[in-house]
C-alpha cells in the first residue's frame, strides 16, 4: 500500500508540472512570446537573487547549528591532525563556493536580457586560464601532501614500547589478541583455525611468541590511554573493514593480508562521558565495509583505560595457550595418580 501511495504521488506531481508548463505556454502565445520570455527573465533573475541570499543564510544557519556536533572530539593524537585538516580543506572549498556562488547569482541577475545592452563576445583570455589552473592545482597538491603524509604517518612503524593487538573480522564479529609480556604476536595458520579446540584464530601451539597471548570476544577491546597502541588487522572470511570514527581512523581487514595502523589515546572512556556529556558513551568498531547481511550489527566496542587498570585486567586473563592446553597450566589442579591413590587406600585403617 505505502509503495501505490508513493508512485499515485509521483505521477500526480508529474501530471501537474505537465499541466503548468502547458498553461504557461498558452499565456505565452497569447501575450506575445516575446514579452512573455522577458517577463519570465526578470522574475527568473531575481528569484535567482533571493535564492542566494536565502541560501547563505541557510548555510550560515547549518554551520552554527552543527558546529562540533558532527565530527566532534578527536579522540587520538591522529585524529587531532586529520581533524585540522578537514577544516583547512572546508575553510579553503567554502571560499571557493562563495565567490563562485555569488557570481553565479549575481550575474544571472544582473546580466538577464535587457534591449538596451549587447552581449560582449569574451572567447579566451589565456592569462585568466593559467590563473585559475594553476592556483587550484597548487592548493590540492598540498592538500594531497599532507594527507599522504597522514597516511605514512598512520599505517608506518609505531613508536618502540607500542601495545601491539590483533585485531580479526568475521561474519559478523570482532575477536582480539593481545601480545603478552614478550610484546611479539605469535603466529598462526588458517587451517589450524578450531573453535572447539579453543583455537579460534589458528594459533600455531609450538611457537614460544603464543604462550601469553591473550584472546577475547564479545566484550570491549581494552587499550590504554596516552599509549601507541598498533592495530594488526586480518579478516576470516570476506573483506571487513575497521572504522575508528572518534579516533579518525579505518583500515581494510583482507583475508590473508594482514594491514596494520596506530594512533594514541587521548582520553579514557570515562573522561569522554564527562567530554560529550554522554553518560553512555563508548568507542566504537564499525564495519565500514558492506560485508553481508548482518553487516550492520557488526559493531564492537572499546574500552580505554589506565594502565594499571590495563595491566591489572591483562593479570586476570589466561593465555589462550593455557585455555587450549589445561594439562599445561602450572596452576591447574593436579588430578591425583594411580599410585597416590593406592598409596592411600593401603594407609587407611581396617
Amino acid at each position: 500500500m505505502q509503495s501505490f501511495f508513493i508512485i499515485a504521488i509521483l505521477v500526480l506531481g508529474f501530471l501537474i508540472t505537465f499541466q503548468i508548463a502547458k498553461a504557461s505556454e498558452y499565456v505565452a502565445i497569447l501575450r506575445g512570446e516575446e514579452k512573455a520570455r522577458k517577463q519570465t527573465n526578470k522574475i527568473n533573475g531575481f528569484l535567482l537573487l533571493v535564492f542566494l541570499i536565502v541560501g547563505l543564510i541557510g548555510v550560515y544557519y547549518c554551520n552554527e547549528m552543527l558546529r562540533g556536533k558532527i565530527l566532534g572530539t578527536p579522540a587520538s593524537d591522529h585524529g587531532v591532525l586529520i581533524d585540522r585538516l578537514i577544516y583547512i580543506t572546508l575553510a579553503i572549498t567554502f571560499v571557493v563556493f562563495l565567490l563562485t556562488q555569488i557570481a553565479l547569482f549575481w550575474f544571472c541577475y544582473k546580466y538577464q536580457e535587457s534591449d538596451n545592452r549587447q552581449a560582449y563576445y569574451y572567447p579566451h583570455n589565456n592569462k585568466l586560464e593559467v590563473i585559475w589552473t594553476v592556483i587550484p592545482a597548487i592548493t590540492l597538491s598540498i592538500l594531497v601532501g599532507f594527507g599522504i603524509f597522514y597516511w605514512f604517518k598512520i599505517t608506518g612503524a609505531p613508536p618502540k614500547g607500542a601495545t601491539i593487538v590483533e585485531i580479526t573480522g568475521s561474519q559478523f564479529k570482532w575477536e582480539f589478541r593481545y601480545a603478552g609480556k614478550d610484546k611479539v604476536l605469535g603466529k598462526k595458520y588458517y587451517k589450524n583455525i578450531d573453535g572447539a579446540a579453543n583455537n579460534p584464530l589458528g594459533q600455531l601451539w609450538d611457537d614460544p611468541y603464543n604462550k601469553d597471548d591473550v584472546y577475547s570476544t564479545g566484550e570491549p577491546l581494552r587499550l590504554v590511554v596516552n599509549k601507541p597502541v598498533e592495530l594488526v588487522i586480518n579478516a576470516k572470511d570476506v573483506i571487513h573493514n575497521v572504522g575508528l570514527p572518534h579516533f579518525r581512523l579505518k583500515m581494510d581487514a583482507v583475508p590473508g593480508t594482514p594491514t596494520t595502523l596506530w594512533f594514541t589515546p587521548k582520553y579514557t572512556t570515562k573522561e569522554m562521558k564527562e567530554k560529550t556529556g554522554n553518560p553512555n558513551f563508548v568507542y566504537e568498531i564499525a564495519c565500514d565495509q558492506m560485508c553481508g547481511k548482518g553487516h550492520t550489527g557488526m559493531r564492537g566496542e572499546i574500552e580505554v583505560i589506565t594502565q594499571s587498570e590495563y595491566d591489572m585486567w591483562m593479570l586476570s586473563r589466561k593465555s589462550q595457550y593455557l585455555v587450549a592446553n589445561p594439562d599445561k597450566d602450572p596452576a591447574a589442579p593436579k588430578p591425583a595418580t594411580d599410585s597416590l591413590k593406592i598409596a592411600a587406600a593401603t594407609t587407611q585403617p581396617k
